[in-house]
């Protein structure tokens, strides 16, 4: 991340590139490649950046009142852990072509829904909210930093 890039910019940043994972894995499917290494690192890349978010950027913004745009984020990032789970079960079982673009077009749906939610509600909110060391956090993550193994979100059906 670069030092003028705001934390607003970085994340809806992070949002594209995991839309682009998803839609280069659909694109190869139509084009009967069925290489799924598209869709892991988009998928990789989604956990990882719930997990930023839960862990470093909601926190702050719901002491700072925003609890009920945080009750929505996290009810939805339940849901798009679970389309990820049932996406990674349908690549171990070797679904067919036309079940994997038709999930992925639903999860690409459900990310549309919910990012055009957390744009320009919670992220308009991220540099001017996470000032000092939150912020510098979430950079640091933001930059290198890894998601802990076995980590679930908050609102995933197989979170405890």
């Amino acid at each position: 991340m670069t030092e003028q890039m705001t934390l607003q910019a970085a994340l809806e940043r992070e949002h594209r590139d995991i839309d682009g994972g998803i839609e280069a894995y659909t694109a190869g499917l139509a084009s009967g490649d069925s290489d799924p290494d598209p869709l892991i690192r988009a998928m990789n890349g989604l956990r990882r950046h719930i997990y930023l978010e839960e862990e470093f950027l909601f926190p702050p913004l719901k002491a700072a009142g925003m609890v009920m745009p945080i009750f929505v984020m996290l009810r939805e990032h339940g849901g798009l852990w679970d389309r990820m789970d049932a996406l990674d079960d349908a690549l171990a079982r070797a679904a067919d072509a036309g079940a994997m673009e038709e999930a992925c077009t639903e999860l690409l749906r459900l990310l549309d829904e919910h990012n055009s939610k957390e744009e320009p509600i919670i992220y308009t909110q991220a540099d001017e909210t996470l000032d000092g060391e939150a912020g510098e956090e979430l950079k640091a993550f933001l930059e290198s930093g890894t998601m802990p193994d076995g980590w679930v979100c908050e609102r995933a059906s197989g979170a405890a």
